[in-house]
């Protein structure tokens, strides 16, 4: 969670996270072995995979969007959500125990909204955030008490809705107290007669570095009476290595517990540089929901999706979830209850796509557009592909009949080609095919870069680098080089991906960093080492011309 504060920035989880969440976590959870009494109606848990009541397997893709603090902006905040493909929204909500309650009336009308957008709605209390560090947190039971005051327009929403008991409800102060309030709130609920998927998550500000929802997941599994629940980890700096985050994940899914990464963040901190890569990308391979922090209106924007709620001004955050590899446009499918695919549902493919044409073409990118798809439903995304043979290669996707593939080499013959796909996951035909030969390598552009440390500690410092287009031209496709003179080392890098040679380094961008329109900037940040001295490099140059230092 991030809210208008930044509480899950403790020095304690990020600084000792990477060190002990393996060590403290047992080596795997106890598999899940007796199936629940009473098979709830709706979004459920089966064999811990999470269906819809007509068995299709559902896969949350989506965003958080901080609705209690925000209310005017809830409607438009999900039509430009839904816009990027997403396929879920959790939504932040108050109890009243630390910010003002949302009303029964507004809580329909979320749930109302959240239908007409065709999005699956998990509603969260946020009061619970920090319990037993956090002074002014609430408790699991006040907010199963708040659920249960809503029960009249929660009831017969168990196909659009999933009710996220209490966000990050235990703090770094003795998480080992939050089994038992966790399975007292479940009964709780059940008990009033929700028959709702539950979800739960984890102490330690929602990342569980001490484990301790790790061990206890079976049992609070099993307290449930009808195995309708799923527990939600919250990835952040603590998980900066592929190694803790497939091993996190990975112990729930052979336990065959039900598990999704409810929040995360891509930006690094001054504690780490969560591996957003290695999330999605297990999320994708094991086939779990992922709903990142957050739409827009967070204190520190770095964690943004959305500049100002502003749909068409993307931070190369809200880029990297809805544009990159395994993002949103690439891999949400919408629920099956809203008309989508699966049984009695959307089986008709869209059309093919039109020919792409090709324009703007440089060393190394180029833009395809292409006449747009028809569909019986309507068209979610288009997936370009690089074609050699019999071989196809992703290479880019869209929300609109236009995309620019980046990361090409220069004087290099390329074929692509287009298919377009639907909400329930429907793929067209293959376009016809497109020939393209990149132009020779691109000159030097004006540019400036500012470079600054933005911590240092002994022994290291994170660093950010902002690079900015001050020619008349857009910039697609980049190469920055400069030299550290005091024997500084970069360890990891986001935004780019560096190579260095002694002092030298060259930064290559990322796939959502690699255009910046004329006036744009995009930036970099990186963590590196340092000896007594950590002076600015003296020089930059971007595609060999050198630039102004700002």
């Amino acid at each position: 969670m991030r809210t208008p504060r930044s509480v899950f920035r403790k020095v304690l989880a990020a600084l000792l996270g990477a060190l002990l969440l393996g060590a403290l976590a047992p080596a795997a959870v106890q598999a899940a072995t007796t199936a629940p009494a009473v098979k709830a109606t709706g979004l459920h848990i089966s064999n811990g995979r999470l269906l819809e009541s007509n068995g299709n397997d559902f896969v949350m893709r989506g965003v958080n969007h901080a609705h209690t603090w925000y209310p005017t902006r809830l409607n438009q905040s999900l039509a430009d959500i839904k816009a990027f493909g997403a396929n879920t929204v959790r939504v932040v909500l108050a109890d009243g125990h630390r910010w003002t309650a949302n009303t029964a009336s507004d809580v329909a009308n979320v749930i109302a909204q959240c239908k007409a957008n065709r999005v699956i709605c998990v509603l969260e209390v946020h009061d619970t955030t920090g319990y037993g560090e956090e002074s002014a947190a609430g408790t699991l039971d006040q907010a199963a008490d708040y659920w249960i005051g809503l029960k009249s327009v929660l009831a017969g929403q168990e196909d659009y809705i999933a009710i996220n008991i209490g966000n990050e409800p235990w703090g770094n102060t003795n998480p080992d107290g939050w089994t038992a309030p966790t399975v007292a709130a479940v009964k709780k609920l059940r008990a009033a007669g929700f028959q709702h998927l539950l979800m739960v998550d984890a102490p330690n500000w929602g990342q569980d570095w001490q484990g301790v929802m790790r061990a206890n997941a079976q049992s609070v599994y099993a307290a449930d009476t009808t195995g309708n629940l799923i527990f939600s980890i919250h990835m952040y700096s603590v998980f900066d290595t592929a190694a803790e985050i497939t091993d996190y994940l990975n112990a729930f899914v052979t336990a065959r517990l039900p598990i999704l990464i409810g929040e995360f963040g891509g930006p690094a901190d001054q504690y780490g540089d969560p591996d957003e890569d290695t999330m999605m990308a297990t999320a994708q391979q094991l086939k779990l929901g992922y709903l990142a922090w957050s739409w827009s209106g967070n204190t520190d924007p770095i964690l943004d999706l959305a500049l100002n709620f502003d749909k068409n001004n993307l931070s190369s955050w809200g880029q990297r979830i809805f544009n990159g590899a395994n993002g949103i446009v690439s891999t949400s499918k919408e629920a099956t209850i809203f008309g989508g695919g699966g049984p009695g549902g959307d089986t008709q493919a869209p059309t093919a796509p039109g020919t792409p044409t090709a324009s703007a073409v440089t060393g190394s990118s180029v833009t395809l557009t292409w006449a747009a798809s028809s569909d019986n439903v309507g068209v979610s995304a288009y997936d370009v592909v690089r074609v050699s043979g019999t071989t196809e290669t992703a290479a880019a996707a869209s929300t609109t009949n236009s995309a620019t593939v980046t990361g090409l080499s220069a004087s290099t013959a390329y074929t692509f080609a287009v298919y377009a796909r639907d909400a329930a996951g429907n793929r067209s035909t293959r376009s016809a095919a497109v020939n393209v030969t990149t132009g020779p390598p691109a000159p030097g552009q004006s540019c400036s870069v500012g470079y600054r440390a933005v911590g240092e500690w002994s022994g290291g410092f994170q660093g950010e680098i902002v690079i900015k287009n001050t020619s008349t031209t857009a910039i697609n496709g980049w190469t920055l080089g400069f030299s550290f003179a005091d024997g500084q080392t970069i360890n990891n890098m986001w935004g780019g991906t560096a190579t260095q040679s002694g002092g030298a380094v060259t930064v290559k961008p990322a796939s959502y960093t690699a255009n910046i329109p004329v006036a744009g900037s995009v930036t970099v940040g990186f963590i590196a080492t340092k000896g007594a001295t950590n002076s600015v490099p003296a020089a930059f140059t971007l595609n060999g011309t050198t630039c102004a230092k700002s």
